[in-house]
């Protein structure tokens, strides 16, 4: 591998404020038709699916779920009134089809609100 494509794997994953769990995501379907307007934050992608992975940090178990990403903001518009994910990401905010660490928190806030991911 050539060292322009290396990836730091601590770029690719965030841990949860007690250090019980490592998570990872993965871009899995982007909506190509959608346009982002504001110019400010130059060329964006919608993303639509994520590949979510869960490593327990202190049983070394591994859960993977797939999460629609666009269902749950229209469920959390429908139950709460609004929404606060934010949906558009820089392509070069993912590296080798996973999503930077630094956005996972933005696109975890729906599922977590509606408690679709639980970290216990």
């Amino acid at each position: 591998m050539s060292y322009d494509r290396f990836v730091d794997e601590r770029l690719l994953s965030s841990r949860d404020a007690l250090n019980k769990f490592q998570i990872k995501m993965k871009v899995l379907d982007f909506d190509e038709n959608a346009r982002d307007f504001s110019q400010r934050f130059g060329r964006r992608l919608l993303v639509k699916k994520t590949l979510l992975t869960i490593k327990h940090i202190l049983t070394e178990e591994i859960e993977e779920r797939e999460l629609d990403v666009e269902e749950l903001e229209k469920r959390m518009r429908k139950e709460r009134l609004f929404s606060s994910s934010n949906r558009w990401i820089s392509p070069s905010e993912i590296k080798n089809g996973y999503i930077l660490a630094s956005r996972h928190l933005d696109l975890l806030s729906d599922a977590i609100a509606l408690d679709v991911v639980v970290f216990e």
